[in-house]
Protein backbone atom coordinates (compact mmCIF):
# COMPACT_ATOMS: atom_id res chain seq x y z
CA UNK A 1 0.00 0.00 0.00
CA UNK A 2 2.71 2.51 0.44
CA UNK A 3 3.73 1.93 -2.86
CA UNK A 4 0.67 3.79 -4.08
CA UNK A 5 1.04 6.61 -1.64
CA UNK A 6 5.04 7.09 -3.09
CA UNK A 7 3.38 7.31 -6.74
CA UNK A 8 0.97 9.35 -5.80
CA UNK A 9 3.54 11.97 -4.05
CA UNK A 10 5.97 11.32 -7.10
CA UNK A 11 3.37 12.76 -9.22
CA UNK A 12 2.44 15.54 -7.04
CA UNK A 13 5.88 16.33 -6.45
CA UNK A 14 7.33 15.75 -10.16
CA UNK A 15 4.27 18.37 -11.01
CA UNK A 16 4.99 20.73 -9.02
CA UNK A 17 9.08 21.01 -9.77
CA UNK A 18 8.15 21.65 -13.12
CA UNK A 19 5.48 24.39 -12.67
CA UNK A 20 7.51 25.88 -10.01
CA UNK A 21 10.81 25.88 -12.26
CA UNK A 22 8.48 26.94 -15.54
CA UNK A 23 7.50 29.87 -13.48
CA UNK A 24 10.53 30.99 -11.71
CA UNK A 25 12.53 30.59 -15.34
CA UNK A 26 9.72 32.97 -16.79
CA UNK A 27 10.26 35.57 -13.83
CA UNK A 28 14.87 35.02 -13.69
CA UNK A 29 14.95 33.88 -17.28
CA UNK A 30 18.07 31.07 -17.76
CA UNK A 31 21.30 33.10 -17.13
CA UNK A 32 21.39 31.16 -13.43
CA UNK A 33 19.30 28.00 -12.75
CA UNK A 34 16.91 29.87 -9.81
CA UNK A 35 14.48 27.25 -10.46
CA UNK A 36 16.45 23.99 -9.13
CA UNK A 37 17.62 25.75 -6.59
CA UNK A 38 14.60 27.48 -5.18
CA UNK A 39 13.52 24.09 -5.49
CA UNK A 40 16.46 22.13 -3.90
CA UNK A 41 16.38 25.05 -0.58
CA UNK A 42 12.79 24.56 -0.34
CA UNK A 43 12.81 20.94 -0.60
CA UNK A 44 15.56 20.66 2.14
CA UNK A 45 13.58 22.29 4.65
CA UNK A 46 10.35 20.78 3.90
CA UNK A 47 11.67 17.19 4.26
CA UNK A 48 13.92 18.39 7.37
CA UNK A 49 10.38 19.28 8.86
CA UNK A 50 8.56 16.08 7.46
CA UNK A 51 10.74 13.70 8.88
CA UNK A 52 11.17 15.51 12.12
CA UNK A 53 7.59 15.00 12.39
CA UNK A 54 7.73 11.32 11.46
CA UNK A 55 10.49 10.72 14.02
CA UNK A 56 8.24 12.53 16.51
CA UNK A 57 5.27 10.52 15.69
CA UNK A 58 3.19 13.54 14.72
CA UNK A 59 3.22 12.13 11.30
CA UNK A 60 2.55 8.29 10.04
CA UNK A 61 4.86 5.78 8.12
CA UNK A 62 2.29 6.34 5.05
CA UNK A 63 2.79 9.74 5.34
CA UNK A 64 6.06 9.77 5.06
CA UNK A 65 5.87 7.51 2.34
CA UNK A 66 3.76 9.84 0.33
CA UNK A 67 5.17 13.26 1.89
CA UNK A 68 9.38 12.07 2.02
CA UNK A 69 9.62 9.10 -0.46
CA UNK A 70 6.97 10.15 -3.15
CA UNK A 71 6.30 14.14 -2.97
CA UNK A 72 9.64 15.41 -2.22
CA UNK A 73 11.48 12.43 -4.14
CA UNK A 74 9.34 13.76 -7.15
CA UNK A 75 10.66 17.52 -6.38
CA UNK A 76 13.56 17.12 -5.57
CA UNK A 77 16.04 14.06 -4.22
CA UNK A 78 18.76 17.02 -3.05
CA UNK A 79 16.25 17.23 0.12
CA UNK A 80 16.93 13.39 1.19
CA UNK A 81 20.80 13.21 0.00
CA UNK A 82 20.86 16.64 2.31
CA UNK A 83 18.88 14.89 5.42
CA UNK A 84 20.81 11.98 5.25
CA UNK A 85 24.56 13.79 4.94
CA UNK A 86 22.99 16.21 7.96
CA UNK A 87 22.05 12.64 10.38
CA UNK A 88 25.45 11.11 9.61
CA UNK A 89 27.05 14.10 11.22
CA UNK A 90 24.59 14.25 14.14
CA UNK A 91 25.93 10.54 14.42
CA UNK A 92 29.03 11.58 14.76
CA UNK A 93 30.29 9.57 11.74
CA UNK A 94 32.71 11.94 9.95
CA UNK A 95 34.27 9.80 7.60
CA UNK A 96 30.88 8.70 6.53
CA UNK A 97 29.34 12.51 6.21
CA UNK A 98 32.35 13.21 4.03
CA UNK A 99 32.04 10.40 2.10
CA UNK A 100 28.13 10.71 1.37
CA UNK A 101 27.61 15.00 0.93
CA UNK A 102 31.49 15.39 -1.18
CA UNK A 103 31.49 11.72 -2.63
CA UNK A 104 27.94 12.02 -4.21
CA UNK A 105 28.50 15.74 -5.62
CA UNK A 106 31.76 15.03 -6.68
CA UNK A 107 30.84 11.21 -8.52
CA UNK A 108 27.64 13.20 -9.20
CA UNK A 109 29.28 15.69 -11.68
CA UNK A 110 31.68 13.13 -12.62
CA UNK A 111 28.74 10.87 -13.82
CA UNK A 112 26.88 14.15 -15.77
CA UNK A 113 30.51 14.89 -17.69
CA UNK A 114 30.62 10.64 -19.16
CA UNK A 115 26.57 10.52 -19.29
CA UNK A 116 27.46 14.00 -21.72
CA UNK A 117 30.57 12.34 -23.54
CA UNK A 118 28.96 9.01 -23.85
CA UNK A 119 25.52 10.62 -25.42
CA UNK A 120 27.60 12.73 -27.73
CA UNK A 121 29.85 9.68 -28.49
CA UNK A 122 26.45 7.62 -29.57
CA UNK A 123 24.88 10.61 -31.08
CA UNK A 124 27.97 10.92 -33.53
CA UNK A 125 27.42 7.04 -34.24
CA UNK A 126 23.59 7.27 -34.93
CA UNK A 127 24.48 10.27 -37.33
CA UNK A 128 27.22 8.29 -39.26
CA UNK A 129 24.93 5.17 -39.54
CA UNK A 130 21.80 6.90 -40.59
CA UNK A 131 24.53 9.06 -43.27
CA UNK A 132 25.60 6.08 -45.05
CA UNK A 133 22.72 4.37 -45.89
Amino acid sequence: MNTLFVALGGAVGAGSRYLLDSWITSLYGTAFPWGTFIINVSGCFLIGAVLHYVEEGVLSNRSRAFFAVGMLGGYTTFSIFSYESLQLLSAGNLAGYMLNAFGQVLLGLLAVYLGVIMARGTRRVWRTGRGSK
